[in-house]
């Protein structure tokens, strides 16, 4: 890829980033991996109303929980489940401050629940799903506590975690929980094995060296091989039947492009609405590392507008229909 690929706005961020980022070496992010989760969490999120709480697992242990409540108006409060970006193994939900939870927060009537799941340098696959399946029925049960007026919810995650939403729509349909209305995976991680825009990426904030070191810390051994789950691995799920509907934005120069846009594809070709939209020149969470460009705020106007349509198609209409 040569610099001139990328969005004129967004490129000299990107090429700053790219000349000193050590994410390609799985050592570094191993050891990054608590530093990142420490750090990030002490980013403050005042401005996102938020208040802290914890999950119980069922081995007794727990994790953290961000709860954030967004603008109020007369109409009903959305639940919306959102899981950090990361690579599976950086990160912490305080994030949200970063990424579009922060828009959902101020322009939206919503709740949002995001979870401190297990990072994969401490626990890999299946232990970031298992949180995530626990914060869903935990958001369940405690719905009307939180101030959540729908009984259906909105899943979303950026990178990392979108690809873990996307998993978590898999999951939660194959165990017959259908409280998922529709699904927000931005830019999602969601294929182990290569793809046309995942090799001999040398894109800026996530190229093939980093996408290979994380796929391998949380898939051990079995990564690009035939024993990896679909839970793990959306991309390789081949039955997209009576999935949620999904909404994404996806640049044309990062890794993830091929995947996220053959999984949009494969919904589509089951019937299930999507919306996706593809940045040309962006790389990876270009909406995060310049939130000030021009493509950046068209992409975050597409997805509010794209999130105001399917709340009110999938989750508004449909709790209106059940009051009466």
């Amino acid at each position: 890829m040569k610099n001139s690929d990328i969005d004129k706005e967004i490129r000299l961020e990107g090429v700053l980033i790219r000349a000193i980022s050590p994410l390609g070496n799985e050592k570094v992010q191993r050891l990054l991996s608590p530093v990142s989760n420490a750090v990030l969490s002490l980013l403050p999120l005042k401005s996102l109303n938020c208040t802290k709480t914890k999950i119980k697992r069922a081995d007794g242990s727990s994790f953290r929980v961000c709860v954030m409540k967004g603008k109020k108006n007369t109409g009903k409060t959305v639940g919306i489940l959102w899981l950090h970006g990361g690579g599976y193994v950086l990160g912490s939900p305080e994030m949200a401050v970063m990424s579009f939870p922060k828009h959902l927060i101020h322009n939206c009537n919503c709740v949002i629940v995001a979870p401190d799941y297990t990072l994969s340098a401490n626990a890999p696959y299946p232990a970031a799903l298992d949180d995530a399946y626990q914060t869903l029925l935990w958001l369940t049960d405690n719905r009307e506590k939180l101030g959540i007026d729908c009984d259906k919810f909105v899943v979303g995650g950026e990178s990392a975690g979108g690809g873990l939403a996307s998993a978590l729509c898999l999951y939660a349909r194959d165990n017959g929980n259908d409280s998922i209305a529709f699904q927000i995976p931005l830019y999602p991680m969601l294929d182990d094995r290569v793809t046309k825009s995942s090799k001999d990426n040398n894109a800026p904030i996530w190229d093939t060296k980093a996408n290979k070191s994380a796929w391998h810390i949380y898939l051990g051994n079995r990564v690009m091989n035939n024993y990896v789950p679909v839970y793990a691995a959306p991309a390789r799920e081949t039955n997209y039947k009576k999935l949620p509907p999904a909404i994404s934005v996806v640049g044309t120069v990062e890794p993830f492009y091929d995947e996220v846009v053959t999984y949009f594809n494969n919904l589509k070709n089951e019937n299930i609405e999507t919306k996706l939209m593809i940045a040309d020149g962006c790389y990876h969470a270009f909406d995060m590392m310049a939130p000030y460009a021009k493509i950046s705020k068209k992409a975050n106007e597409f997805l509010l507008n794209s999130y105001n349509e399917f709340a009110k198609k999938y989750i508004l209409k449909k709790q209106v229909k059940n009051v009466k």
